[in-house]
């Protein structure tokens, strides 16, 4: 693979500050999709999550559960080590859209009527980090710095 494509993934900047909206996100994520994948925390597992899913029109649910599941759970793992954290973060992102409009929209704003406001929160959390990367305490910062 090529050295530079390698390095762009994982350079990020020297900040603590993305720890800290890495680690408590990647909780999130990991926990939200180990719901829909092993139905653990009270989850439905992948056959309830996809019925689910299927009767809101994210049709095959359970393919979509699986993705969902899969982007949240792996991808917030990765967030909490800081591991290829612009692609796990994006991927966040990317899931957490699909989840405001699918979801969340025709709710309103507020969580408390199952509103988008967290999914918000999640989307602009995962949008930095893609842009900004894993920062000082990540894995991503230890294996670009063999890469200098």
């Amino acid at each position: 693979m090529n050295n530079s494509l390698i390095k762009n993934i994982l350079t990020t900047n020297d900040s603590f500050a993305n720890l800290v909206l890495r680690v408590p996100t990647g909780i999130i994520l990991a926990a939200h999709g180990s719901q829909k994948l092993f139905a653990w925390f009270g989850g439905y597992g992948l056959e309830g999550t996809g019925q689910w899913m299927e009767s809101i029109g994210l049709a095959p649910g359970f393919l979509m559960a699986l993705l969902a599941g899969s982007a949240e759970f792996f991808g917030g793992i990765a967030l909490i080590l800081g591991l290829l954290t612009r692609p796990a973060a994006a991927l966040s992102a990317f899931t957490m859209v699909i989840a405001i409009f699918s979801v969340h929209f025709s709710n309103g704003l507020f969580m408390s009527n199952n509103g988008y406001e967290f999914a918000l929160s999640l989307l602009a959390i995962t949008a930095a980090l893609a842009i900004q990367g894993g920062g000082k305490l990540s894995l991503d910062k230890a294996i670009a710095s063999k890469f200098e």
